[in-house]
């Protein structure tokens, strides 16, 4: 039988954050040599001509409500930078260019809304006096933000099918914008791609998956560097995130319908074959590979929550060792009416029954991320029916980037 999980299992729901862009400030800042007769003044002789040698920041000191459009300039005049942070709490440091003499240095992280963010700048003047500067000043907050909601979580330990997925509150209108922040790297290497698609409630979702399975003991990290980016519509956010996880045992199923079992490898090493009931005629099994969601030792299964109703209708009050499949309702899970039917009908609604000890074992070795993979079924499991992202051919895959 099929059943509606009313949320995805196992997934992590980052707070609201904002996001924005970046362009160019005009205030000045405290200097830290003797004062010129005005900030203009310095500006202008840049301590070429009998003025004082000073690091001038814009934004400048104490400045309040800066607009995340604008660029951190940092700037020696009659001199030289040796070195430049400016960083806040929440998105952290901002990144940089220096001009030729590095006498000039511009930021090119966008800064993030809502934040303060403080600038220690050193050098050295032409006559080779050191020079420093320090301000603060914080950025206007953000009208409209968006929240990323993430898959697998931070330290996690997943199946060698888990793509990373993210699915967004909002929708995204520059995707690649938002996707040229993103970043997945592992060790060993692997040859992967983002690709976009629309979750099953119609949001904006984009996961990414390397060419074939990952290989056990591959260490992964996804880098989430969104602060500062503008997703279109005036809808930003300020996403710093490192999620680190580690890929466990390959554990790898395969369900015939046709041959009614289904066949449990580890690392290569087939476990057991257990005789199973799959979907009957009109609810045949999703063709293709899933990947478990998660699991529960019992749940209540009705049919209604599925639009199966009249003689087909089914209520289950307490289903045993239930491995979710797909978000609409897919389940490897004890099915002691069908017994004496395993190996030899199919008579479910379109789960994966078993008997109760065998759906006990099977709950037992698989854990979120492991494939399922259905053969000689009908109707191919849709990509973003859970994560039916290994049902779409390679090249196909690429091409849902909006970067290419």
């Amino acid at each position: 039988m099929r059943q509606r999980l009313p949320a995805r299992l196992n997934r992590r729901t980052v707070q609201p954050l904002a996001l924005a862009s970046a362009a160019a400030v005009v205030l000045a800042a405290c200097s830290a040599g003797p004062k010129a007769d005005s900030s203009s003044d310095l500006a202008a002789d840049g301590g070429k001509n009998g003025g004082p040698a000073a690091i001038v920041v814009e934004p400048g000191a104490d400045s309040e409500k800066v607009p995340v459009s604008r660029k951190v300039t940092v700037r020696a005049q009659g001199g030289s930078l040796s070195s430049v942070e400016v960083s806040s709490p929440g998105p952290g440091k901002l990144s940089g260019t220096w001009s030729k003499d590095k006498s000039v240095w511009t930021s090119s992280t966008p800064l993030a809304p809502g934040a303060t963010y403080t600038v220690n700048a050193k050098g050295k003047a032409s006559d080779g006096s050191p020079l420093t500067e320090n301000a603060s000043f914080t950025t206007e907050a953000a009208k409209n933000t968006f929240v990323g909601t993430y898959n697998p979580d931070k330290g996690a330990k997943v199946g060698v099918a888990m793509p990373v997925s993210i699915t967004f509150n909002k929708p995204i209108h520059d995707k690649a914008a938002v996707e040229k922040k993103l970043k997945v790297t592992a060790s060993p290497a692997v040859e992967g791609a983002w690709s976009w698609m629309k979750d099953r409630d119609g949001k904006d979702r984009i996961d990414y998956r390397p060419k074939e399975f990952w290989k056990s003991g591959t260490k992964v990290t996804l880098r989430m560097d969104l602060a500062g980016v503008d997703a279109g519509n005036g809808i930003y956010g300020t996403q710093q995130r490192v999620v680190n996880f580690t890929i466990g045992d390959a554990v790898t199923s395969t369900v015939d319908v046709v041959k009614k079992t289904m066949t449990v490898a580890k690392n290569g090493k087939t476990l057991r074959t257990l005789k199973v009931s799959t979907g009957k005629k009109d609810f045949e099994t999703w063709n293709g590979t899933m990947v478990v969601l998660g699991k529960v030792p019992s749940i209540r299964m009705n049919s209604a929550t599925v639009g199966i109703f009249g003689a087909e209708a089914y209520d289950m009050r307490s289903v045993k060792w239930d491995v979710q499949l797909t978000p609409s309702g897919t389940y490897a899970h004890a099915a002691p009416w069908n017994e004496g039917k395993f190996g030899r009908i199919n008579a479910s609604h379109g789960c994966i029954g078993m008997s109760t000890t065998d759906a006990k074992w099977f709950y037992d070795q698989v854990h979120l991320g492991d494939p399922v993979t259905v053969v000689n079924s009908t109707d191919t499991v849709a990509v973003n029916n859970g994560y039916g992202d290994w049902n779409v051919d390679w090249e196909t895959w690429k091409k849902g980037s909006a970067l290419n």
